[in-house]
């Protein structure tokens, strides 16, 4: 078998069998073929796409390219949920305890944030004391006891992937849906969950620009899940603005607090909703997503979501009395107001701009080693669709400097005031197959 063939295979529009796509992952993993000829086969696909059947295989040689986590030793349906990314996305310190709730374990493995604020583990960090560092052990039997943990990623999951990704970063080839589509899949099977729920988002905040490309993307990954034998759905949500009003993360945590207790933003507890029901059915502790939506709202009442999140955060050495007491968070030392120039209706909040800002003021990592202030970030004090009055503060900024005139500058170039406007609809498609 030669790579140079394979190419020509693809270029003219062949079907790669499931030896050669082997042959070309456990090669490029290997450092067997170049950079050259593997970016020439990206652009292939990207041109001449895959089919199903190619982008399953294709998922499989990637997680079959360094470790899988094994969960076995974990009693029950273990549903894992994946986000495409976002701001102000705290759905993952909410959903894990809703659900956990409902004796449906959550084995969670996360990272660390680069981007606009931290990933899950930065933003748990927040909590004094908490600690991610534990054995393989000790996490699955927190998770049959307690039906919830946290685990930073470690190992060598998915080492193809990671070649990959960087390759199709400087070759104009990461907006393929069949490659992308096999980078996320390959991570989360690799992971070790028998089902799988998807939050793709989509708007000016969102990696998928355009309603359409996220429903082909989540149709692309849904099909990869179930081809290979893990339960998978996914959600179409709305990312042209950030999700819930907190933008930061001892900030996001506190917002998670408020959620559990069901005084959350509307947005981000209805999208919590829709992802935990789809969870609650794929682990069959419910027998529609209707009856899994009304037991999520169960546990929030009755105060047991919230006692699980306490418990969880005890389990692995952090403070639970931040629950009732989220002045024990990281603070900020100013809080500075951003009022509106004019009065109107907030017709825009650009989501990425607005997670920029929040970077600059250290919320987030420009790059894997710069270092990270958990009090910074911004608080939303308008959505779109909100009325605002001349002088009313649009955003209230969280900040460890006196001079934020970078950022104030960011916001206004970032929020548009005009005489209408209606807030977008958050959930757009619901994808099973």
């Amino acid at each position: 078998m030669r790579m140079v063939d394979l190419i020509a295979k693809k270029r003219d529009g062949g079907e790669l069998t499931t030896e050669e796509i082997n042959f070309i992952i456990e090669g490029y993993t290997k450092d067997e073929i170049p950079d050259y000829q593997a970016s020439a086969l990206a652009m292939a696909i990207y041109f001449r796409d895959m089919t199903e059947r190619e982008r399953a295989d294709l998922t499989m040689a990637i997680v079959n390219s360094g470790d899988t986590i094994d969960l076995s030793a974990i009693e029950g349906v273990k549903v894992d949920k994946h986000s495409t990314g976002g701001v102000g996305d705290t759905t993952t310190l909410v959903l894990a305890p809703l659900v956990a709730a409902l004796d449906i374990p959550v084995a969670k493995m996360s990272g660390r944030g680069l981007g606009h604020t931290g990933g899950t583990i930065d933003k748990l960090e927040a909590i004094a004391g908490f600690h991610v560092e534990i054995g393989k052990e000790e996490f699955v039997e927190l998770v049959n006891r307690h039906k919830i943990a946290v685990i930073g990623q470690s190992g060598n999951l998915t080492p193809a992937d990671k070649k990959l990704y960087a390759l199709r970063d400087v070759t104009a080839t990461v907006n393929s849906i069949p490659l992308i589509a096999s980078s996320i899949m390959s991570k989360k099977i690799a992971a070790g969950s028998d089902a799988i729920v998807l939050d793709v988002k989509t708007g000016a905040g969102a990696f998928m620009k355009t309603a359409e490309d996220a429903k082909e993307l989540a149709h692309a990954m849904v099909r990869i899940g179930n081809n290979v034998g893990r339960k998978t759905m996914a959600v179409i949500s709305d990312m042209s603005q950030p999700l819930g009003y907190a933008i930061g993360n001892a900030l996001e945590v506190k917002e998670a607090i408020d959620t559990l207790k069901g005084n959350g933003p509307k947005d981000l507890e209805e999208l919590c909703l829709a992802l935990g029901r789809q969870m609650v059915f794929l682990a069959n502790k419910a027998a529609s997503l209707e009856e899994a939506e009304e037991k999520l709202r169960e546990v929030i009442r009755s105060g047991k979501a919230l006692e699980k999140f306490k418990e969880f955060i005890t389990n692995q050495g952090g403070d639970p009395s931040v629950v009732d007491h989220p002045e024990k968070l990281p603070q900020a030392a100013y809080q500075i107001e951003v009022p509106a120039k004019t009065g109107g209706v907030v017709a825009e909040i650009v989501a990425d701009e607005i997670g920029t800002a929040a970077m600059w003021l250290g919320a987030g990592r420009a790059t894997k080693e710069s270092g990270i202030d958990l009090a910074v970030g911004l608080m939303l004090n308008k959505k779109v669709g909100d009325p605002v009055k001349a002088g009313e503060s649009l955003v209230t900024i969280h900040a460890n400097r006196e001079d934020v005139k970078d950022v104030v500058e960011n916001i206004y170039a970032s929020i548009r005031i005009a005489d209408h406007a209606e807030a977008p609809v958050l959930v757009h498609d619901i994808v099973t197959e």
